[in-house]
């Protein structure tokens, strides 16, 4: 490709469709299991773990000796060092004697607990400028001949749907999603569609969608996936005993047809006695990542003069003991009918560094959600990254239950976790439904969150925080394939020190890294040979940035805080020159003030990239005596930021807007209870 085609490249003209993130709401139904918490380790320690895990497809037929075995997995498929429980009777042991060693007088972890809420990490993305690009195209083409050679950032590519995704080939649900002539949005547990083909849009019908709360949707076809809490798990308390443990809940999926656009049908209802950890589309497949946390046993507690601490103590240790698989396996409900997700032999057991928890991978294809694949595991990770083949996962910092907060609508808590230094990752081919576990391995260090995690090529690309098993530094540090095993391939470590990891971005052969104590240095980290990456350049500005978003190899957006220029503290935007990443250049910054705060550092779904227009929409919130809701319309322009400010909302719906790009050039507004084109 020539030097003109790459400056062209970085210029598009075809639309990128708008951002979009999962939230993850977990509930549950039948059964309640919590998640026992602990604060909040500190240098975010992960947990140790050594677990094995075991495929299997839900049709008729099962493993011997298991309860419902006409409804449980039949097919089973092992690869590296994974073993599965031989028996119902082993897996019930390995649940009971480590449970045993969590109870107390007061039920799990022997009383109350301290704990803490964890934010997801935060990820910043960018753009390029086209004002100017011909008056100056001899001298930019001369400036990419002398760094042709760097690697480069490049164009982020969103769904099909109008997501803005982690990766290209992997779908993620929203509350809004669109097929370029039907937008679909959930408003109050409402499934709404519109026509968006006309001057203006048209609210084509409004169905209710039964028993679940905060649904997102996924979209394939003419189906709509609605994904979230069960409803009658929701209305719980998350710690009913209050003695530390979390309820991770339960989930509900409703296939929604859309044959008839005006005659919507709620085809299918599926619910899963387990809390939602990820839940992404690859084509018409949709997987989900559950995590089920400790049953919820009739645990007593001592009472003045009736009973002592060792007697409730004895007591509760007596309940795990007499437990049954049921009280541990999770369990699925369709029609009406309930079964066993997992059959005993497809639930691989951990060692005993793993906290307790049964995590299950399921798979089904959008148009037949009761028709479904399922692999498990007898511990807890906390964190799930797929890219286009493969899932993978991770224990995350701190070894607690965070789930996919990049996507969460609320902050969730950390569960149980060990204290050592070292992060595990488990690698899973993917082929449509069916997930195949194929190797393990670990890293020194701590993961944060699903954005630190990325393959390409076949390498797995890790950015890791300090642990027990570090320095107190951030490191970049890639993994291959050998075998079965994941081994660590290459390393760069001291990038951040005493500092916390707020973003990361990747690219084929180049990593975008954001730290931050009192400045934000932003790093650049040569990827090219995996085995050596190299560090290229830096650059330290007040504030930091939680949302990169790239556009070509020209221009990084990066939204985030940073000083007002006033004395206080508040939302800001800048814009970076990225063409020579060993210097990078902060080239503009817009200020928002201190009541301001952007929803793009948790939610990517709240910024959005118009790239004819050079132009971005990101959501912001104020807080004053009320929450407002507004819209931030920034134009870039010869290297600077032109802004204005439009109020869009109020109070909780704040949260659903969205701006999302149509193929035609025009732009959707969605808030709390409108959908109409927006005037740029």
């Amino acid at each position: 490709m020539t030097d003109l085609e790459n400056l062209w490249d970085d210029y598009p003209v075809d639309r990128a469709p708008v951002t979009a993130i999962l939230a993850a709401a977990a509930g549950e139904k039948r059964r309640r299991r919590r998640l026992f918490l602990r604060p909040v380790l500190t240098a975010g320690a992960v947990t140790g773990l050594a677990g094995a895990f075991v495929a299997g497809t839900l049709v008729n037929g099962g493993g011997p000796g298991t309860p419902g075995a006409d409804e449980l997995p039949r097919h089973a498929a092992f690869q590296a060092d994974l073993e599965p429980a031989k028996s119902c009777d082993e897996l019930l042991t390995t649940y009971v004697e480590r449970g045993k060693e969590l109870v107390g007088p007061y039920g799990w972890g022997g009383g109350p607990i301290e704990y803490a809420h964890l934010e997801s990490g935060d990820v910043i993305r960018d753009s390029s400028e086209l004002s100017g690009a011909a008056r100056n195209s001899l001298r930019d083409q001369a400036f990419d001949s002398a760094t042709k050679s760097l690697p480069r950032t490049d164009r982020q590519v969103n769904s099909e749907t109008g997501t803005n995704v982690q990766e290209a080939a992997v779908d993620e649900p929203d509350t809004v999603k669109t097929d370029g002539k039907l937008l679909i949005t959930v408003r109050d547990d409402d499934l709404v569609t519109y026509d968006v083909t006309g001057s203006s849009t048209e609210q084509l019908s409004s169905i209710a969608l039964p028993g679940i709360e905060d649904a997102e949707i996924l979209l394939s076809g003419d189906t709509v996936v609605a994904i979230g809490a069960d409803d009658e798990a929701a209305a719980r308390p998350s710690d009913l005993h209050g003695d530390g443990y979390a309820d991770p809940g339960g989930t509900r999926v409703l296939t929604v047809s859309l044959a008839d656009p005006a005659e919507p049908e709620v085809a299918e209802d599926v619910t899963y006695d387990a809390g939602l950890l990820s839940a992404r589309q690859h084509g018409s497949t949709v997987r989900l990542v559950l995590t089920s946390g400790l049953p919820d046993l009739a645990f007593v507690e001592p009472k003045g003069g009736e009973i002592s601490r060792s007697e409730a103590e004895r007591q509760n240790r007596t309940l795990v003991e007499e437990s049954t698989i049921e009280d541990w396996l999770p369990s699925t409900t369709a029609g009406g009918k309930s079964r066993q997700l997992l059959d005993c032999t497809d639930v691989a057991i951990p060692s005993d560094d793993l906290a307790i928890d049964t995590t299950s991978i399921v798979g089904f294809d959008a148009a037949e959600p009761g028709k479904l694949d399922a692999i498990g595991l007898a511990g807890h990770t906390g964190i799930a990254y797929e890219s286009a083949d493969h899932l993978f996962l991770a224990t995350e910092a701190g070894g607690g239950f965070v789930g996919d907060c990049r996507v969460c609508s609320s902050r969730t808590t950390t569960g149980a976790g060990g204290t050592g230094g070292t992060a595990h990752l488990f690698d899973f081919a993917l082929d449509g439904p069916q997930a195949t576990h194929v190797a393990s391995g670990e890293v020194e260090g701590s993961v944060r969150d699903r954005w630190s995690v990325d393959e390409a090529d076949g390498v797995i690309r890790l950015a890791v925080g300090p642990s027990t098993e570090t320095g107190n530094f951030n490191s970049i540090v890639t993994l291959e394939r050998r075998g079965k095993q994941l081994v660590e391939k290459g390393r760069l470590d001291q990038l951040g020190p005493n500092e916390e990891i707020k973003s990361v971005r990747w690219f084929d052969d180049l990593a975008i890294l954001v730290t931050f104590r009192q400045v934000d240095p932003l790093y650049a980290i040569d990827l090219t040979d995996t085995a050596a990456p190299e560090l290229l350049g830096k650059l330290k500005i007040p504030g930091f940035s939680s949302y990169l978003h790239p556009l070509g190899s020209w221009r990084m957006i990066g939204v985030g805080e940073g000083p007002d220029g006033k004395g206080g503290w508040g939302a800001q935007i800048g814009l970076f020159d990225v063409r020579d990443v060993t210097k990078v250049k902060r080239l503009d910054v817009h200020s928002y003030g201190r009541d301001f705060a952007a929803l793009a550092g948790a939610d990517p779904r709240a910024f959005t990239w118009l790239p004819d227009e050079r132009t971005i929409i990101t959501v912001l919130e104020r807080w004053t005596n009320r929450r407002s809701g507004y819209v931030s319309v920034i134009k870039v322009v010869d290297g600077a930021l032109q802004e204005r400010l439009v109020q869009v909302e109020y109070g909780d719906d704040v949260d659903l807007v969205r701006a999302v790009p149509m193929p035609d050039g025009r732009v959707v507004l969605v808030t709390g209870d409108k959908a109409q084109f927006f005037e740029l």
